[in-house]
């Protein structure tokens, strides 16, 4: 009798930063023969295709089967944990809801799933769920975890939550940019360089940096011989340093880069949607001469941010692109300052009726990105974006706001030099917020997409990473792919 064929079941958190990855390796666990079922919330399930990641169909049932080109197929499992709305209000009790109900549901999958001889080989999880490894750990089945930030930030975490605390949160409350903290085999950190949720300033940050002591705390219940394995959407040549800190502490197995670029996907999955009319737009433009600005789906600039990024973008004279959404996946509207929608629709237009600039509420990222007329990208410097970023050989500037987004900037500038991280004015009171002024914009986008040297080998750089990246994903020769390679054999 044959054997049976591996089944995965992958459990995303339900924001974007988790999903995309998540899903693009549940895609490649299918292309390589296996059952895969993808669990999420409602609320998560209805990003996924809202976005169009790629998938060709959207399911209405409560369990549905997507079939890809290439013949292989995920199946979808979402729960309704009563969270249809933002995860941005009201964070703790709907990760409390989430853990509550996410429990109950994903236990009773996987016993259904014996019950109809199709055992789960593995489980697979990403952040901020430790609550999916216990399930699986009670129920018997083996798991690993996805981690969706850069193999840097685990090892920061890891030093954070063992023994480290106090070093870290020295510099960290400090706010001196010369004070540094050393950590064994990472590069030198400031103040401005640490996750953000190690200081947490309010409820939402508080609950984060919870979740991720409860993730860490969970690892060292599971640390024995073999150590926990952990997925990385990196690669080796990009975290070399950090990969080797982590080795003996986890089984540490870098996949990625997990993009939806047009090299990484069936070109019959890759549907980019040519009549778009920024797409039209940026053929018209030179090669690099377009800056793409976009600060992810969850934190949206304040009015006076926004000005400043515009005055900032229509003094360089060059053409820009910027992805502002104005509504949520679940069609809500954008939660702005009382005041700030009028102003910035009525800024919107102002621009859209010009022609240096055109702003749109949604793109293909990655299309953008790997358009020869973009030049440059204006970036919160999410994990997701910054990968993308190194895929397409695109130099960033580093614009960040929350959780690891610092770390990764430091990244960008300090290790891969392929950007730069804009300097912020310190906030005056509690309720302002840091302001990234026009000319710190302009200055930055001049500096990446300028004549200069430092320009130059920005460029340079970023071609370089751009190799490296589509090199790493390659079936024959390729680091991440013969790691995946590797644990879908021994699985």
């Amino acid at each position: 009798m044959l054997n049976p064929k591996n089944h995965y079941v992958v459990v995303s958190f339900p924001i974007q930063g988790h999903l995309n990855p998540s899903l693009l390796f549940a895609k490649q666990l299918a292309g390589l023969g296996a059952e895969v079922t993808f669990v999420t919330s409602i609320y998560g399930y209805r990003r996924i295709f809202k976005n169009a990641m790629n998938l060709p169909n959207s399911p209405t049932s409560a369990t549905a089967t997507t079939t890809f080109a290439d013949g292989s197929s995920i199946t979808f499992a979402p729960f309704d944990d009563g969270c249809k709305e933002d995860l941005s209000t009201d964070i703790k009790e709907k990760v409390s809801e989430l853990k509550r109900i996410g429990s109950q549901a994903l236990a009773t999958l996987i016993q259904t799933f014996k019950q109809e001889s199709r055992p789960v080989t593995c489980l697979i999880h990403t952040p901020l769920l430790s609550w999916a490894a216990k399930v699986a750990r009670d129920l018997g089945v083996s798991s690993a975890m996805l981690w969706t930030q850069p193999a840097t930030v685990f090892a920061i975490c890891h030093y954070f939550y063992n023994g480290y605390k106090e070093q870290i949160l020295e510099v960290h409350n400090s706010g001196d940019a010369s004070s540094l903290v050393e950590l064994p085999g990472l590069p030198k950190l400031t103040c401005r360089d640490l996750p953000a949720f190690f200081l947490p300033s309010n409820v939402q940050s508080l609950t984060v940096g919870a979740m991720f002591e409860e993730q860490f705390e969970s690892l060292k219940q599971e640390i024995s011989k073999p150590p926990p394995r952990v997925f990385f959407n990196t690669f080796e040549e990009l975290e070399a340093k950090a990969l080797q800190v982590l080795d003996g502490m986890v089984d540490a197995m870098p996949i990625g880069p997990l993009s939806n670029h047009s090299i990484f996907l069936d070109g019959k999955d890759n549907k980019f949607q040519s009549s778009s009319n920024y797409l039209d737009w940026l053929k018209a433009k030179g090669d690099a001469s377009v800056v793409y600005v976009s600060f992810g789906s969850i934190i949206a600039p304040e009015r006076r941010q926004v000005e400043e990024i515009v005055r900032g973008l229509v003094a360089t004279g060059r053409p820009f692109l910027w992805a502002l959404p104005r509504m949520q996946p679940n069609g809500e509207a954008v939660v702005l300052l009382e005041g700030d929608e009028e102003c910035v629709t009525s800024l919107v237009n102002e621009i859209n009726k010009g022609e240096q600039g055109l702003v749109v509420e949604w793109c293909s990222q990655t299309q953008v990105l790997e358009h020869d007329s973009v030049g440059c990208f204006v970036s919160h410097c999410g994990w997701n974006s910054t990968m993308e970023s190194l895929v397409a050989g695109v130099p960033m500037v580093a614009m960040p706001k929350w959780v690891e987004q610092w770390t990764n900037a430091m990244l960008v500038e300090d290790v891969w030099k392929t950007g730069v991280k804009v300097e912020r004015i310190e906030k005056v009171g509690e309720e302002e917020e840091e302001l990234v002024e026009s000319e710190e914009i302009k200055r930055c986008v001049e500096l990446v997409m300028g004549e200069g040297m430092r320009g130059e080998e920005i460029r340079r750089n970023a071609e370089k990473w751009r190799s490296l990246a589509r090199k790493a994903v390659e079936d024959i020769g390729g680091s991440s792919h013969r790691n995946l390679v590797e644990f879908f054999g021994r699985s």
